[in-house]
């Protein structure tokens, strides 16, 4: 009865293994997960078959699971005397520990590691044990060492045939260069890794981790387009392994911000808000000020401002919580307290790309404070930021800036120029709520020059483009200049005569419009005598012609 109960257990765990082995092949993780699971707990796996379940495991979330197990393979293979098996195994445990921010356990991990491999000849995993050294490089300032160390990687990667190293080596080198001001030779890398991820030519524990590397140097870089071209790449890849958790903590906020920029506002709060569950466990990771400041950016923009002073505070807690705070300030009213943290944050951030965004925020805040000469020398910081970085998006907030500054000195021509240049950019960026915000100061450079009807076009474009995105701020902003446009637009005539007007264009007869504005046919009848009167006109049709001439439908 014994042996029969055995046999049977055997069969159990040899079916479960194979169909777990199977899904793994398919890259049906979830099913691999369950079924090497259930063969693991009839009986121990073999190590191999441990790595299989701990890479499952790792890919549909399990992170704690997948480097237990993981710690688990590499006992068994030092058990075993294979060491460059136990060595990969530690590198995985230590380098996954060191992004989730969990320096002293990486460090332990990565030392054992390293021991694993003394007297042991030249292999494929003391290349990747270069990766950590590179990236602590990377953060420690000395971006040329970083590059160096990320070659060096890639050079054994290549010597072994191991795609993944080369790939992770050359996206290392991408963001090295990046960092050293070569962004040109940076991103070339960082596109030829994201081509080896989407051909599949990488295994998918490293895809996700290289996408969501090139996304944050497209962030660090405002590369937009670049972020879009590759986001859209991998979710087709994504879509093909339903299982796939490939988007977590830092690599979300990123993602956020993206869909943020695009205008898909409600999508980017949702990626926001699961990007801080991520980073939450299994203990709070630096990256949540990013979350909850991509978090209190929307809100406010949206005009939640409770809300998004709570998450501003949030924010505070784990970094400084950039411009937006004092934008906020501004929204409320409280110039004051506005300039005051915008001068603030002008002394402390220098680093060029982050300090672009605070002296962005500094002209507008300078501008409704009128402090004229401020907004000039913050503009002009900004416009040399943007030359020396040839960056579309900067080149975008210089000609905006340059523009804002231009329109309040009176000068309204050549501000339209550079407002133009602006709002093309930002167009082409596909960048609604950017490009929206021009296009107001679009409509006040027209006012200027006597141009009332391109300003109520330019208006009512922004308007309805404010509408769509929910930017309630913007929104009551738009409609105040559009209500003063139209009074002007509307000459001589009175509000009431406006009203009558807009009714007479749209085929109203006067009893209709009497009924409509409760008042008399002989009270219609009167304002209409002043209306033609007034503009020198003889009939309905004339009328109506002119009330949409002058956009005052």
């Amino acid at each position: 009865m014994k042996s029969r109960a055995t046999a049977r257990s055997s069969s159990v765990r040899a079916q479960a293994l194979e169909q777990g082995r199977e899904a793994f092949r398919k890259q049906a993780w979830r099913a691999a997960f369950s079924q090497l699971s259930a063969a693991d707990q009839e009986a121990p796996l073999d190590p191999e078959h441990v790595v299989e379940l701990a890479q499952a495991a790792l890919l549909i979330g399990k992170e704690a699971e997948g480097a237990d197990l993981l710690a688990r393979a590499h006992q068994a293979f030092m058990s075993r005397g294979e060491a460059q098996s136990a060595a990969r195994c530690a590198f995985w445990v230590g380098f996954t520990s060191l992004l989730n921010g969990e320096v002293a356990k990486a460090g332990g991990w990565l030392s054992r590691a390293r021991r694993s491999l003394d007297g042991h000849p030249d292999c494929v995993e003391k290349g990747y044990l270069l990766l950590p050294t590179g990236y602590s490089l990377v953060h420690g300032g000395d971006a040329a060492a970083a590059q160096s160390t990320f070659a060096q990687a890639t050079a054994i990667g290549n010597r072994f045939g191991d795609k993944d190293l080369v790939t992770l080596g050359l996206q290392g080198q991408g963001r090295a260069l990046i960092r050293q001001g070569e962004v040109s030779r940076g991103t070339a890398l960082l596109d030829e890794a994201m081509v080896a991820v989407t051909a599949g030519e990488v295994s998918p524990l490293n895809a996700g981790g290289v996408y969501c590397s090139v996304l944050d140097a497209c962030g660090e870089i405002f590369d937009m387009q670049r972020a879009q071209e590759w986001t859209s790449a991998l979710e087709k890849w994504c879509a093909s392994q339903p299982d796939l958790v490939p988007f977590r903590g830092h690599c979300l906020v990123r993602r956020a911000e993206l869909l943020h920029f695009h205008g898909a506002w409600s999508d980017a709060l949702e990626q926001a808000r699961r990007a801080i569950e991520w980073l939450l466990r299994p203990s709070p990771r630096p990256a949540l000020g990013a979350a909850f400041y991509q978090i209190a950016e929307l809100q406010r923009l949206q005009g939640r401002f409770t809300e998004a002073e709570e998450a501003y505070r949030q924010a505070s807690q784990w970094r400084s919580p950039g411009p937006g705070l004092a934008q906020l300030r501004l929204a409320q009213g409280q110039i004051e307290a506005a300039n005051a943290a915008v001068r603030r944050m002008a002394e402390e951030v220098q680093e060029p790309r982050s300090r672009s965004l605070v002296l962005d925020a500094y002209v507008e805040i300078a501008l409704a404070a009128n402090d004229l000469a401020s907004a000039r020398v913050a503009s002009i910081e900004l416009g040399k930021i943007a030359t020396m970085q040839s960056i579309p998006f900067l080149d975008a907030l210089s000609s905006r800036a340059s523009g804002a500054v231009l329109l309040a000195e009176g000068n309204a021509r050549e501000a339209l120029a550079e407002l133009r240049q602006s709002w093309s950019i930002w167009s082409a960026l596909q960048a609604p709520y950017e490009a929206a915000r021009v296009r107001c100061l679009l409509a006040l450079a027209c006012r200027k020059l006597g141009d009332e009807e391109n300003a109520l076009l330019e208006l009512t474009s922004a308007r309805q483009t404010f509408q769509e995105l929910g930017a309630a701020v913007e929104l009551a902003r738009v409609e105040g200049l559009a209500a003063k446009v139209r009074q002007r637009a509307a000459g001589p005539l009175t509000d009431r005569e406006v009203q009558v007007l807009r009714l007479v264009a749209a085929g109203l007869t006067n009893r209709g419009i009497a009924k409509e504005l409760h008042i008399s046919e002989k009270t219609v009848a009167r304002h209409l005598s002043n209306i033609f009167t007034k503009l020198d006109l003889y009939s309905r049709t004339a009328a109506t012609a002119y009330a949409y001439e002058h956009d005052l439908v």
